[in-house]
């Protein structure tokens, strides 16, 4: 009886949630849309203006504001808020900024005028080294300013690529979700058990592989980042032990005027171990300096609000 109950217990809160989730999907999808028709720059800096004043009262403030304390224990309280209001204010730009993602011109020498995302000339000239050498490549790059333009440019620029996505929970939003990035950047490889064999089969392809690796990964291995220990994911370390390509990082800076900065690095070469074959640890721990140090250049476009260390 007791069991019976239970089933028919689960039964109904199966389709309570599927009932919340269609709800929200559907709200989501609307302001998309909605979004979507307003002015690109006026809604940025809306939304942004919004998340500077709703985003303290939220639990993913305390978070930050303890994740910052930690790494710069010698920043006053105000100097912490200071930098949660750039964090804010560039989440909310982000979130504007996705439904617009089609619509950003992007510097290119043969289209001359204004743009949106510019690269300096170094970055520029490894960019199309890339895209010409007929080697897959690994790139690893964090949530700094809008995370999602590095795909964005190498779609627009004709680089072959696959990325490594988390996909939201609910499924109407990770629907459209999946649709707004496939049209605008190239292969999806969603997060899960089957990820590893799927990015090492676009590698056998020639693809070049995209992976945000600032988060905790709970099946990661620990790597020093501010200082303290946390669970890092070493995928790519992986990946280039298997794999004779390079490794690039790439990061987005954003820049006044609702302009952002690409900038790509040289090819880093991984730690080896005894044998000669990449040490995965060392490597994984030098991808992850590299991170602090573009974090430590601009910390309010990080985004500092999840539970990094843990």
């Amino acid at each position: 009886m007791r069991s019976g109950a239970k089933r028919a217990g689960a039964r109904v809160a199966a389709r309570l949630k599927s009932v919340a989730d269609a709800v929200a999907g559907g709200l989501a999808l609307a302001l998309l849309k909605l979004i979507r028709r307003a002015n690109p720059e006026r809604m940025a800096d809306a939304v942004a203006a919004l998340m500077r004043r709703v985003g303290p009262f939220l639990p993913e403030h305390r978070i930050g504001r303890a994740n910052l304390a930690a790494a710069y224990p010698e920043k006053s309280a105000a100097e912490i808020e200071a930098i949660l209001r750039g964090v804010w204010d560039n989440l909310g730009r982000v979130a504007a900024e996705y439904a617009h993602l089609d619509r950003f011109r992007i510097f290119d020498p043969a289209r001359p005028g204004p743009v949106h995302i510019e690269y300096d000339p170094a970055s520029l000239e490894r960019f199309h080294r890339l895209r010409t050498d007929g080697k897959p490549a690994l790139i690893f790059t964090a949530h700094l300013a809008n995370w999602e333009l590095p795909a964005l440019a190498a779609a627009s620029y004709g680089i072959d690529t696959a990325l490594l996505y988390r996909a939201p929970s609910i499924g109407a939003i990770a629907t459209a979700v999946r649709e707004v990035r496939a049209l605008n950047m190239g292969a999806l490889i969603p997060h899960g058990i089957g990820a590893p064999s799927a990015l090492a089969a676009a590698l056998e392809r020639g693809l070049h592989v995209g992976i945000l690796v600032d988060q905790y990964f709970y099946q990661g291995i620990d790597a020093e980042f501010f200082g303290r220990r946390c669970r890092t994911n070493p995928i790519i370390a992986r990946l280039a032990r298997h794999f004779d390509c390079p490794i690039h990082g790439t990061r987005v800076i954003r820049l006044p005027d609702h302009r952002f900065r690409m900038e790509l690095t040289e090819a880093i070469e991984p730690a080896r171990d005894g044998e000669g074959r990449v040490d995965v640890a060392a490597t994984t721990q030098m991808i992850t300096t590299i991170i602090e140090g573009w974090i430590r250049e601009h910390p309010e476009q990080w985004l500092w609000l999840h539970r990094r260390w843990r």
